[in-house]
């Protein structure tokens, strides 16, 4: 299911990041009281309402700079303008309507989007309200009195944004076509590598562009089936961010990775993997997609016997969090290997949706535990009772123990080594929960 996506945007030093984390409930973004700190764009879930929402924070936008670094934190907001449903425009009570807010203001109407306007620091409603109406003078709506670090306002905040989201916007989607989000950074071959998938197939194809996520779906069939590829390029758009932005495109990817079954994550052969690829394998393995590992411009790389064998290695290490990973080396250009792609697609997709008889899932975690005993802790030792598969897209299995204190993270990866090593599942990450059932 896609979430509707909530960015918050607005000049620097104006709290946003001090708001995100108060809506996220825990620090991840970095809080300095000096402009420009909050570099990269973050995103977390949210609920409010038994609603989810992707709530992206940006670094400050200031019209003016000719900095270089607050120029792109402009153009990441830009694009986290541009994708977001709902945009919450964060403004500072202590320091009054200044300058910059009406700019922003004015950049936020020309964007068309649903627009909060978040009128921070107000940590005192009775003593402070009367500066709040002042914010009434940028002409972009009711201003919503808060106060993120002592937690104020909030709810009444959340409401707001609900009040702008279409409730279709929470609903499952009903069509069962596979969802392909193809991601990386720019330049590792997103774009030519559904072009080639296109060619090789001779299929007609819709590109429905307009959706707000700024992605272009691209319908390919394959042996009469029907797969469904985003690709996060963004070329296509007019105004095309510049390559060397490639920090601030994370919002773009999260929103594709939001709507895939499986992502397929390109990396650029010769490059090897960067930091960023290794945060948009954290973000596909967040969610719970299947991940598959293309190493992209493989026909330009000397090679000898090892290459394959020594490149895998070096990605597996790297990308240690996600050894269940496929990994495939193509090249976009020539179509090397390109077609394999399909059959890797649909392995995924099997193991992704696989599910385990609660049977024969309790074998296998009795002949684990014979094999290696569970830990234990000053004289008590943990004892699993069962386990059951209560649920796919990714596989989540739940165990009952005594005491969930004596699951060491050790031993659970212990025993979902054992259930890969008897079912595979193959490029899909799985889900642990262990919950605790008191003793009779």
């Amino acid at each position: 299911m896609s979430k509707p996506i909530v960015a918050i945007v607005g000049r620097p030093n104006v709290g946003k990041s001090t708001l995100f984390n108060t809506l996220a409930g825990e620090k991840i973004s970095i809080v300095k009281d000096y402009p420009g700190v909050t570099r990269d764009r973050i995103y977390a879930d949210i609920n409010w309402l038994d609603k989810s929402m992707s709530l992206i924070d940006t670094g400050g936008i200031d019209m003016d700079t000719k900095d270089a670094m607050l120029s792109h934190m402009r153009e990441q907001a830009n694009i986290a303008i541009d994708t977001a449903d709902v945009i919450l425009f964060v403004t500072d009570v202590r320091q009054g309507v200044v300058d910059m807010d009406f700019k922003v203001a004015d950049m936020l109407r020309k964007s068309h989007k649903p627009v909060v306007l978040v009128v921070n620091k107000v940590d005192n409603f009775d003593k402070l309200m009367p500066d709040v109406y002042e914010f009434y003078n940028l002409g972009i709506g009711d201003p919503h009195p808060v106060s993120a670090s002592s937690k104020l306002g909030l709810g009444d905040l959340l409401d707001a944004v609900l009040e702008h989201i279409d409730p279709d916007l929470f609903e499952e989607e009903e069509d069962d076509t596979p969802k392909i989000a193809v991601v990386g950074k720019p330049n590792a071959g997103k774009s030519s590598l559904i072009n080639k998938l296109l060619g090789e197939n001779r299929v007609i194809v819709s590109d429905i562009a307009g959706t707000t996520r700024d992605a272009i779906d691209t319908t390919i069939v394959k042996d009469d089936k029907e797969y469904i590829f985003i690709d996060t390029a963004g070329l296509r758009r007019k105004n095309k961010i510049k390559e060397d932005l490639e920090k601030y495109s994370i919002i773009r990817t999260v929103a594709a990775i939001e709507r895939a079954d499986v992502v397929i994550m390109m990396i650029d052969a010769d490059e090897g993997v960067t930091e960023q690829d290794a945060k948009i394998a954290g973000i596909a393995h967040d969610r719970g997609r299947g991940l598959i590992i293309a190493v992209n411009k493989w026909d330009l790389i000397e090679k000898d016997n090892h290459s394959v064998k020594n490149y895998t290695n070096k990605v597996r290490e790297i990308l240690s969090f996600v050894p269940y990973a496929e990994i495939i080396f193509i090249s976009a250009k020539t179509g090397q290997r390109t077609v394999k792609l399909f059959d890797m697609i649909e392995k995924v997709i099997q193991f992704h949706s696989f599910r385990v008889q609660t049977g024969v899932l309790n074998e296998i975690l009795t002949e684990a535990v014979a094999m290696q005993q569970p830990p234990s802790d000053k004289g008590k030792r943990l004892r699993i009772y069962y386990m059951t598969q209560v649920s796919t897209k990714p596989p989540t299995f739940v165990m009952f123990v005594n005491s969930k204190e004596l699951m060491h993270f050790s031993y659970q990866r212990y025993i979902e080594n054992r259930i890969r090593e008897t079912f595979g599942f193959t490029g899909t990450p799985i889900r642990m929960i262990v919950r605790e059932r008191k003793e009779k």
